[in-house]
């Protein structure tokens, strides 16, 4: 058989370049989730129960977590991707949220984790990246949100994204972002990683097209960060500046001016 060849578009007999499709990077999935009933569920669970995030170096203020879904059900795994094979299973806490429960069980893909996060008031997430959760890459990252404010922002790739509660979205973490609750009440979600399957498919490109969730690229971290410096400085809280001074010192050696 003969190689095919790939038909390019004309206009007037003219060669014409396709625009490369938009990149998804943040999707609010049409999924709506019960308000009243998230916040009862979290009601339920006792202060001790929460336990300090462990990435320390990346937070400032209160950041805790509360495993629902982890290895073995240990209540004590906070990680996102916990070691080993062991098989995720509920922890004792889903005996009585049944709220919680019905949220997960209605996602018909295979569940690496899911999490209560809090982050308290006056709390801060640094600019960062995590590895390896974009759609494209085969696991994911959802968020609904139970408790907000209007002082959080959470900023995603310069991009700030409003996330209401019993909302569900997703985020691709792979690319640099961070939160600022400079509010007075905490910010609380409920956080899953998952991993993608013919459901997820169906769910994710109803709202946004297959071809564009494309792998991230390394190349364009510095204009990435640039992004995210113009979204702090609209901030302009003095957590903001602090911030903007690290990310410029990262930008000028990524473009060799140090």
């Amino acid at each position: 058989m003969p190689d095919q060849k790939i038909l390019q578009p004309r206009v007037n007999g003219k060669m014409v370049k396709m625009k490369a499709p938009d990149i998804t990077k943040y999707l609010k999935l049409p999924i709506q989730f019960d308000e009243a009933r998230l916040q009862h569920d979290l009601s339920l669970i006792m202060e001790d129960k929460w336990r300090p995030h462990f990435n320390k170096s990346v937070y400032q203020g209160a950041w805790k977590a509360i495993p629902l879904y982890s290895n073995n059900g240990d209540e004590t795994n906070i990680f996102s991707f916990p070691p080993g094979n062991a098989p995720v299973m509920e922890t004792s806490l889903m005996k009585y949220c049944f709220y919680f429960k019905e949220v997960v069980d209605s996602l018909k893909f295979p569940i690496r984790s899911a999490r209560l996060l809090r982050l308290g008031a006056g709390a801060e997430i640094k600019p960062h990246r995590d590895h390896d959760l974009g759609y494209e890459n085969g696991n994911f990252r959802l968020h609904i949100p139970i408790f907000t404010n209007e002082d959080v922002q959470f900023v995603l790739d310069g991009t700030k994204i409003i996330m209401l509660p019993g909302e569900c979205w997703y985020t691709n973490v792979n690319y640099v972002h961070s939160v600022i609750n400079s509010g007075r009440s905490d910010r609380v979600h409920l956080v899953i990683d998952g991993v993608r399957n013919e459901w997820s498919d169906d769910l994710f490109f109803s709202a946004a097209p297959e071809e564009s969730f494309q792998p991230f690229l390394e190349q364009d971290a510095a204009e990435k960060i640039e992004r995210t410096i113009e979204e702090l400085k609209r901030n302009n809280s003095l957590s903001s500046q602090k911030w903007i001074s690290q990310l410029e010192q990262k930008l000028a050696e990524l473009n060799g001016n140090l």
